[in-house]
């Protein structure tokens, strides 16, 4: 069911002052007491589990919501296993459907991506390293790399961050392609991304790249001096409370898959989408910069794909849709940092809203969550 934890207000009667201001905000409606409540969330982190609160107490109109959950709840729409809302730090809406719970990990698949983005951030914050570094200076142990010329020389972790590696690499179809090959290869997933050719000049063109995001991984082993799941662990999911996180582990060395393979709660896949929505901080650590935030939210690549039909845009491993579903704007108050995973796994960052929207799913149409984003969901919600 929709979740609609909630407590009456009392209005104290000390003094006719006190009780003008409570009428006066009454008088503003949903849409100001939203803002005020906003306001009010900003020093709230669920570093343990997330407060609750009804729709309606957040300004949205649970009326509107409830055809939703009822439809995927008879799979109308297809494979969605979890649907979680979060407004001014209050989770409103929690439903898990076709025998999930609370509880259960579930695949990010390339949500995964944009926790890498974190974890390169902390890396960053720490001085360990920084994107305009080559890739291959990352990587004195393997001293003889394949295809090696000027081009992959140039390669910088920018490049990676940004999948405008300019390797010759592509995942579509899955079968057959250089991510099929690698996880199914058993062999030493650095070498196989290191010694695969090159197509064109870093930095020129997007292609999406998995391989390239686990390059991070090694990157962040090499550049720490920590296990990457160990750095992980330390200095993201523990701060904020995660104590649950499996990955995928591969060759060298139990290297966790960052490009895909990490498992988390739904509940959890929130408050990583929490901490985007705080710049980074939870409670009064700065986990990673204000500034890695908005340079991984910024548009780098202009309308490299679609979602369900809308334009997106793509940062540091995280996507960007806009709130009107049109994109173009480039206004940073109308974006919506998104991590898109296959199978339909998402963390939507809605900042205007102070809101952030998670589902998951095992579903070949991916994007079903895009939909019910703008059909169902922003439409319900009072600014």
């Amino acid at each position: 069911m929709i979740n609609s934890v909630s407590k009456k207000n009392r209005i104290p009667s000390r003094t006719a002052i006190t009780l003008l201001a409570v009428l006066l905000l009454a008088s503003y409606g949903r849409e100001s007491s939203s803002k005020v409540l906003s306001q009010a969330s900003q020093d709230y982190f669920p570093t343990g589990e997330w407060r609750t609160s009804s729709p309606a107490e957040q300004g949205i109109d649970r009326s509107m919501l409830k055809p939703l959950v009822k439809r995927i709840r008879k799979n109308r729409i297809d494979g969605i296993d979890s649907l979680l809302i979060v407004r001014n730090g209050y989770l409103v809406t929690e439903e898990y459907f076709h025998g999930w719970g609370p509880n259960d990990l579930h695949t990010l698949q390339s949500d995964s991506k944009s926790v890498t983005s974190l974890l390169v951030g902390i890396a960053v914050q720490q001085g360990k390293l920084n994107i305009d570094q080559t890739v291959l200076s990352f990587f004195p142990e393997y001293r003889k790399i394949r295809n090696v010329d000027e081009r992959k020389s140039e390669m910088r972790l920018r490049d990676l961050l940004t999948m405008r590696t300019g390797l010759d690499w592509s995942e579509d179809p899955y079968q057959g392609s250089p991510l099929f090959q690698l996880n199914n290869c058993g062999c030493d997933w650095l070498k196989f991304v290191l010694d695969w050719p090159m197509r064109e000049q870093p930095g020129t063109r997007f292609e999406y790249n998995s391989g390239g995001v686990i390059l991070l991984a090694g990157v962040i082993r090499n550049a720490t001096g920590i296990a990457t799941d160990a750095f992980a662990q330390r200095y993201l999911f523990d701060p904020l409370g995660i104590s649950q996180a499996r990955w995928a582990y591969g060759q060298p060395d139990n290297l966790p898959h960052t490009g895909g393979g990490l498992n988390l709660r739904p509940r959890d896949m929130a408050k990583l989408g929490y901490l985007m929505l705080r710049d980074g901080r939870w409670g009064n650590e700065q986990i990673v910069s204000a500034d890695w935030v908005r340079h991984s939210t910024s548009h780098s690549v202009l309308n490299p794909r679609t979602f369900a039909s809308r334009p997106v845009d793509y940062g540091y491993l995280w996507w960007l849709l806009s709130l009107n579903g049109q994109g173009g704007s480039h206004d940073r108050s109308e974006d919506i940092y998104t991590a898109a995973g296959a199978q339909g796994q998402w963390i939507f960052v809605i900042p205007k809203y102070d809101m952030v929207v998670v589902s998951t799913g095992n579903t070949p149409y991916f994007d079903h969550a895009v939909d019910f984003l703008y059909s169902d969901i922003l439409p319900a919600v009072s600014e």
